[in-house]
């Protein structure tokens, strides 16, 4: 599982539905930041390598989220 501001996020749903679990953040939203991040929306977290994942971190960070 990738950990994306200190949520455990399911690596085996694509990108924009698993950013949903993290509180704050809605399919809207999670679109925006993929966008924003250069990921396709239908790519699955698993398949991210560590620079993408870091990027979609560093787009979640932009946000008030859970825990901020």
């Amino acid at each position: 599982m990738a950990r994306i501001a200190g949520i455990n996020v399911p690596d085996h749903k694509h990108a924009v539905i698993a950013l949903t679990a993290i509180f704050g953040i809605g399919k809207t939203r999670s679109q925006i930041i993929c966008a924003a991040s250069g990921i396709a929306e239908s790519t699955k977290l698993k398949d991210l390598d560590e620079t993408q994942i870091e990027a979609l971190r560093t787009e979640v960070a932009t946000f008030t989220v859970e825990g901020d």
